[in-house]
């Protein structure tokens, strides 16, 4: 095999590559013989097919193949002795070809940039830790006692009030017909919570064990079936029973009953959960600074066509006009988004860090106990997206790269309480000021000049 730089210019390389006819008859000559111990043809026993006969029939899919396999091989192998390292997928432009001839091909490739790693030292990072006061801690328990109160009976002959929990059977008619789901069996509902239908449960206020109850409310505007959408509806309601909640006594027992050891053990866990809720968003916020300091450090050319290709994943929902509008700035995001990830990548092949499948199932496992019913759903996402398997597995790989980099880089922690991390958060969450923009460059205006 021969190969030539044919052209460079920047990241793209065009090499020329020609493998002699000699190799390509080898491989049809092994190609032809594995076929005829496993092709059976009438006429002919298993495994003695005369090469003559197979390649009169299967000669032009033959050469195909080979050809295919030739073209893989050898590119790989012409990549690999000039050491380019290929963005992307490689094009291939056919010159000569044909049995009895030397393959000569001209291959097409962008090649990922040399990245030179530099300094960290310089780097500055502010990292929050928030401190989760007491009264938080206290208020989340209340909370969780009161979205986990049990019932009991009320006293025979007693009214139902707001907050309990009513359960009844129903059969419901529409201008004195019954429709499909017109009726209903040991259905539960608290009243005031308006969660049945709209007007629902204040009908049901004052009512008693065994009790016969005619509910009037409207059928849902977005109905299933447009025919019965805002229909009047008279509901016949059995009363079944009538219950008060239990208040929860919030004690050792309550906290075993919420799966922790005892009261100290459950407040523990509410207060990493609290912490844990505004984790993601502050911590998202420490990155941002990190990676931009980062980017800024290095100067890289960047394949156009990883650039390309983020374009057309940013864009692939937007119409035309919006790609149009907003066509610099997206470019310019997936430059920066194409650049820090080959930073981030040589970063991470540098210091040898790996993800290991192990890690990918402890992240989906997470994910499952993070969406208590939902266990098969969650499982069934990852077996049938192999794409979503490597979303996480990449994003473990980033998460991996940037927990290096903290250690590396001059990170300060600052302690922050509950109402700093959610001032911080909203600050970020706020829409930037426009500065093409005259309503906002005329408020601004008006403000200096009150000053």
């Amino acid at each position: 095999m021969k190969v030539e730089v044919k052209s460079k210019k920047g990241l793209k390389t065009s090499l020329s590559i020609i493998v002699e006819k000699k190799t390509i008859q080898e491989k049809l000559d092994e190609k032809l013989l594995k076929l005829q111990t496993e092709v059976s043809l009438k006429g002919f026993r298993p495994g003695k097919v005369p090469s003559s006969v197979i390649k009169s029939q299967f000669g032009k899919a033959i050469y195909g193949e080979v050809i295919d396999q030739v073209l893989k091989e050898s590119s790989m192998k012409a990549l690999d002795d000039k050491k380019i390292k290929a963005a992307g997928q490689p094009k291939i432009d056919l010159k000569t070809f044909g049995e009895g001839k030397d393959l000569n091909y001209i291959l097409e490739v962008e090649s990922l940039p040399e990245i030179k790693i530099k300094s960290f030292q310089e780097i500055k990072a502010l990292e929050y830790k928030v401190k989760v006061d007491q009264k938080s801690i206290e208020s989340k328990l209340k909370e969780i006692a009161e979205q986990h109160k049990h019932y009991e009976d009320k006293e025979e002959g007693e009214k139902s009030e707001l907050e309990n929990q009513i359960t009844f059977d129903y059969s419901a008619t529409v201008d004195g017909n019954k429709f499909e789901g017109s009726e209903g069996k040991a259905v539960q509902i608290e009243l005031g919570k308006n969660l049945f239908l709209e007007g629902f449960d204040k009908q049901l206020v004052g009512v008693k064990k065994n009790d016969n109850k005619i509910v009037e409310v409207n059928l849902p505007a977005n109905h299933p079936k447009k025919e019965l959408a805002n229909k009047r509806t008279k509901f016949n309601c059995k009363i079944i029973s009538v219950k008060k909640a239990k208040k929860n006594k919030i004690d050792d027992e309550f906290a075993k009953h919420m799966g922790a050891k005892d009261l100290p053990d459950l407040k523990s866990h509410i207060e990493k959960q609290i912490s844990s809720q505004y984790a993601q968003a502050l911590n998202s916020i420490t990155k941002k600074e990190i990676l931009e300091q980062i980017e800024s450090k290095h100067d890289l050319e960047v394949p156009k066509g990883l650039v390309d290709n983020e374009l057309a994943a940013m864009t692939q929902t937007l119409k035309k006009e919006e790609i149009e509008k907003h066509k610099i700035k997206n470019e310019k995001l997936a430059i920066s988004r194409i650049k820090t990830g080959l930073i981030l990548n040589e970063i991470g092949e540098k210091n040898h860090l790996k993800v290991t499948e192990q890690e990918i199932k402890d992240e989906i496992n997470k994910q499952i106990k993070g969406m208590p019913g939902q266990e098969k759903m969650v499982i069934d996402y990852y077996q049938k997206n192999p794409s979503a398997s490597q979303s996480l597995k990449g994003a473990i790989y980033e998460e991996k790269i940037i927990n290096l980099l903290k250690t590396k880089i001059k990170l300060n922690i600052k302690e922050i309480n509950i109402d700093e991390a959610e001032r911080i958060i909203n600050n970020l969450n706020k829409p930037k000021e426009n500065k093409d923009n005259p309503k906002s460059a005329k408020s601004k205006a008006l403000k200096n000049k009150k000053k």
